[in-house]
């Protein structure tokens, strides 16, 4: 009862949280595509965790660019537990209509939350990016081996691969 009750909460606040960006962005972002990436496995360290990534961008487009890029996450807050298969799925929206491969590169920001017990969900929704022009979002859904349990503040870094 008591997980069901946390898990509840979580969703609530994920879903407050995506409504609000949302609405903040859906006048003036365009969507280009999706960002995917694949998490090396870890442990939380209780009021952190870092862990790398290999990302690829899609287009929506057919004939639009596909791009490569390494990066890490950081999350700050509760971080208490074990990841391994991580994979994240984000919408990514920009200010403008126009994408070069390596446009994704920088540093991007915003909240976090995880919860599982031998399979689990999680949630992010983060800004940033060059010249703070793109968001990873609505939010993204992420799917994990472990048992994990995470809420706070999330940092992620992109280098673009040539």
């Amino acid at each position: 009862m008591r997980r069901t009750l946390l898990s509840f909460a979580l969703g609530a606040v994920v879903a407050a949280s995506a409504s609000l960006v949302q609405a903040q962005t859906q006048d003036k972002g365009v969507t280009l595509g999706t960002l995917e990436c694949h998490e090396a496995s870890g442990n939380g360290l209780v009021f952190m965790s870092t862990h790398d990534l290999n990302c690829t961008f899609s287009s929506l487009n057919k004939n639009g660019p596909v791009a490569h890029y390494t990066g890490r996450i950081n999350r700050y807050g509760l971080d208490i537990g074990f990841t391994q298969n991580a994979v994240l799925l984000w919408g990514v929206v920009s200010t403008s209509d126009r994408f070069t491969p390596g446009d994704l590169a920088g540093k991007y920001g915003g909240l976090t939350a995880q919860i599982g017990w031998g399979g689990g969900l999680g949630a992010h929704v983060l800004f940033g990016g060059t010249h703070r022009g793109f968001a990873l979002q609505p939010i993204s859904i992420e799917g994990f081996n472990g048992a994990n349990l995470a809420a706070g503040i999330a940092e992620i870094e992109l280098r673009a691969v040539s």
